[in-house]
């Protein structure tokens, strides 16, 4: 697979209406987590805000959140 063909794979979950966490797959291989409040309005635009600007997680809460990714390295 060529590079310019990869997307990563992102997962969302809303912690509350204003709050999300969000985790997103690397093209090395690896994943990470990020928090942060949003507005609450639209919670799929407001994840891709939280990947910009939000806090990384600590790995043992990001793997609590999102099992899916368990397979993976933590992006350190």
């Amino acid at each position: 697979m060529e590079t310019k063909d990869w997307t990563p794979t992102i997962r969302v979950h809303a912690l509350a209406s204003k709050v999300l966490v969000v985790a997103s797959t690397r093209i090395e291989g690896t994943w990470a987590a990020y928090c942060d409040a949003v507005p609450g309005d639209n919670h799929e635009v407001e994840s891709i805000a939280v990947l910009e600007n939000g806090g990384k997680l600590m790995e043992e809460v990001a793997r609590v959140l999102f099992p899916i990714f368990e397979e993976l390295p933590y992006a350190h």
